[in-house]
């Protein structure tokens, strides 16, 4: 899949982006373990016009990751426009436009998943953003909000010039419950002239090629990296030896070089207790990692558990 001067590989495989997941540090694991490109949290537009601080942190990024895209989201053309413009985006390969996103708070701001039930919207969206840059654009979406309308939006943001798209093969109702359908991947697929990137329930080889059977030009993994960033390396088959607790130490340092350990104490939990969701542990091990108060003790806690079993 090469789009213009950026090369994704045959069918590559892509992490998601995941609000409050996808930071510089898990994208930077990811990349090392494979992964053909990273995606940033989803970036507000208008955030980053009037309050760049803020959006500041979203936007960092190592030398580890291959292909960088950025997520932006955001209902007004002109803010999109300026997004893929400004000075902190300059270092990535291609621009998203979240399309897909349920989170309540983004849609009733007509953001994100809203889009699906605006098409006249949407296309002016990815029209402006496509007139501002020269990197390749892509378009994140659902099954549907109000109805499942995925081929009408699919086939309107290919109209409007967006160069990929990325499928989430749920309804926006669905939320991350239910199974992903990949009848719906495929037949999208066959809608479209430009590469579809299929998204949902790969967590092994076997959900991998039940994906690309639908005949996607890439897949996308979320949820099944999170606390397992080799995984990447397990689907494309690549014999890599994983010291889980280094990765998640790696992940950690990474952090501590942007952020403070105030701040970081209390995000890290949810990653700690990923990583050790295959542990056969204690409610009181697990206990001790979601609440974080000293990184190093967890980590130790961690190393001490990864070697038990």
């Amino acid at each position: 899949m090469k789009i213009r001067e950026v090369d994704f590989g045959e069918n590559p495989i892509m992490l998601a982006p995941m609000a409050g997941v996808s930071d510089v540090g898990f994208r930077a694991v990811c990349s090392s373990f494979g992964a053909d490109a990273t995606v940033t949290e989803m970036l507000s537009a208008r955030a980053m016009q009037h309050n760049p601080k803020k959006t500041e942190f979203l936007t960092l990024s190592t030398e580890f990751e291959k292909i960088k895209i950025a997520q932006i989201f955001g209902h007004e053309p002109d803010y999109m426009q300026k997004a893929v413009k400004n000075p902190l985006l300059e270092k990535y390969d291609s621009f998203d436009i979240n399309m897909g996103c349920p989170a309540p708070k983004i849609v009733k701001n007509g953001e994100g998943s809203a889009l699906m039930d605006n098409l006249p919207l949407a296309s002016k969206i990815i029209a402006a953003v496509k007139q501002s840059t020269t990197k390749p654009v892509s378009v994140k979406f659902r099954k549907g909000k109000s109805t499942e309308n995925f081929v009408e939006f699919g086939r309107m943001c290919q109209e409007a010039g967006a160069d990929f798209v990325t499928f989430h093969a749920r309804t926006v109702e669905q939320g991350y419950s239910g199974k992903a359908d990949y009848e719906a991947i495929a037949t999208l697929k066959s809608k479209l002239s430009i590469p579809v990137v299929g998204n949902g329930d790969v967590v092994d080889k076997q959900s991998l090629e039940r994906l690309r059977q639908t005949g996607v030009d890439g897949v996308m993994i979320g949820r099944g990296a999170q606390g397992k960033p080799w995984i990447f390396a397990e689907l494309k088959g690549i014999e890599t030896k994983v010291d889980k607790y280094e990765v998640v130490k790696k992940h950690i340092e990474i952090l501590r070089e942007y952020f403070d350990e105030n701040w970081l104490k209390l995000y890290i939990r949810k990653h700690l207790l990923w990583y050790a969701k295959d542990l056969p542990t204690t409610s009181q091990i697990r206990l001790k990692l979601a609440t974080c108060d000293d990184i190093d003790l967890c980590l130790e806690l961690l190393k001490s558990e990864f070697e038990k079993y």
